[in-house]
């Protein structure tokens, strides 16, 4: 199935079940906690394929998707050896996620 939708809504209960304090609407949002921010974008199956890049403005950045995509998005950001630190996450309409941390 693919799918057309980032998963935003997702992505927040992520980063709030962790203790983040979550702000900014829509795919792109800021996640704090203690002294940590971390960029987070969401991304839909076709932005998965197309992340475009990472630009290590932020400590952390971290780009959440479907679970489905996060092999195809794994393989691209690899490709870009972005600096910085950044992670993926993979979420499913059930609530789980995988943590998907960079080579």
């Amino acid at each position: 199935m693919v799918r057309t939708v980032p998963p935003n809504e997702e992505a927040r209960s992520v980063f709030e079940r962790l203790g983040y304090a979550v702000s900014g609407d829509g795919p792109e949002f800021v996640a704090e906690r203690k002294w940590r921010s971390v960029r987070v974008r969401t991304l839909c199956a076709e932005d998965a394929t197309k992340p475009g890049t990472l630009d290590g403005e932020y400590g952390l950045e971290c780009l959440v998707t479907w679970t489905d995509c996060v092999d195809e998005l794994d393989e691209r950001l690899n490709e870009q050896a972005p600096e910085g630190e950044w992670a993926i996450i993979g979420v499913d309409d059930d609530g789980e996620y995988e943590v998907h941390r960079a080579a």
